[in-house]
């Protein structure tokens, strides 16, 4: 038997995670050792890594210990941390429910970015139930003046907060952004003084937008469900649908290469994403090749 560090594989419309069940909080995993899981031709791959201890024995979440059993520890791609992952959370959940350390219907899951609720669906005969979480309320911390540049084009962009940054900006073709391997320039760049997730975006209807996102610290990824929702309240507020001031709920479809979500900001101000998750793997990690003492 394989002896090392036990893992699991999940996606939410193909923005895919390693997750690793850390229940009391005992593996101490470094930038390193999360880059080398995540890495797509030498390790595992995935988009990020979702580490699942109990929030009482993680000191950055024993204060929402009483309201949320599980702390969702979000690690991007390159190791390191971040605040919130939209797609991550529905996944969390998911793995949560299929450990049996959760049940289906109502769950508040723990992250950097503050307790998420969720909600999770009945599986049905087309397979696993959709997750709703909620998301929590846009901020729009400014400068009002933000600007996104790529090969030679620029856009004036939103600065959007979900819990973690964003700069929305609005384009005439999702291929104008380019390949999206490295960050697109921001200005002002103190804006964003730990990086910015910078989502492109077009119309394809009323209420339906498509996307693409260059996430930081991950590239390009397939999904980005904060990113969804900050395109979200970002196109209500350009088409008018602010419900703060129309009194009404305002729901878009969402599009990216990897699938659709439905995206919902409600009278006060709340954002729902609902979408599905998906757990399609598991094994166990050699610790030598972790440690990087093995090649690979």
């Amino acid at each position: 038997m394989l002896k090392g560090l036990r893992f699991l594989k999940g996606h939410g419309t193909e923005n895919d995670f390693v997750i690793v069940p850390d229940l009391d909080g005992l593996i101490d995993l470094g930038p390193a050792q999360v880059a080398r899981l995540c890495d797509r031709r030498a390790g595992i791959g995935g988009d990020g890594l979702l580490r699942v201890v109990r929030s009482a024995a993680h000191p950055e979440a024993v204060r929402m210990a009483a309201e949320a059993e599980w702390f969702m520890d979000y690690r991007n791609a390159d190791g390191s941390v971040a605040e919130m992952c939209g797609n991550g959370v529905r996944v969390f959940a998911r793995y949560l429910v299929l450990a049996g350390l959760a049940a289906e219907g109502e769950l508040a899951v723990a992250t950097r970015a503050g307790v998420r609720r969720v909600r999770i669906a009945p599986d049905g005969p087309q397979g696993p139930g959709a997750v709703t979480v909620t998301m929590g309320r846009a901020e729009f911390p400014g400068p009002d003046r933000i600007e996104v540049a790529v090969g030679g084009r620029s856009w004036p962009a939103l600065n959007v907060n979900m819990g973690n940054p964003h700069a929305v900006a609005f384009v005439e073709d999702l291929a104008h952004a380019g390949n999206l391997y490295s960050a697109p320039p921001v200005t002002p760049a103190d804006a964003y003084p730990s990086g910015v997730n910078v989502e492109f975006v077009v119309d394809r209807g009323p209420g339906h937008v498509a996307m693409r996102v260059h996430e930081r610290g991950s590239g390009e990824t397939r999904y980005c469900g904060t990113g969804a929702c900050a395109v979200m309240v970002a196109a209500a507020r350009r088409d008018g649908l602010d419900p703060a001031v129309t009194g009404r709920p305002a729901g878009y479809l969402v599009d990216l290469p990897g699938g659709r979500l439905e995206i919902t900001e409600l009278v006060d101000g709340t954002v729902e994403m609902t979408g599905p998750a998906v757990i399609l793997a598991e094994g166990v990690v050699d610790a030598v090749w972790l440690e990087g003492t093995l090649p690979g």
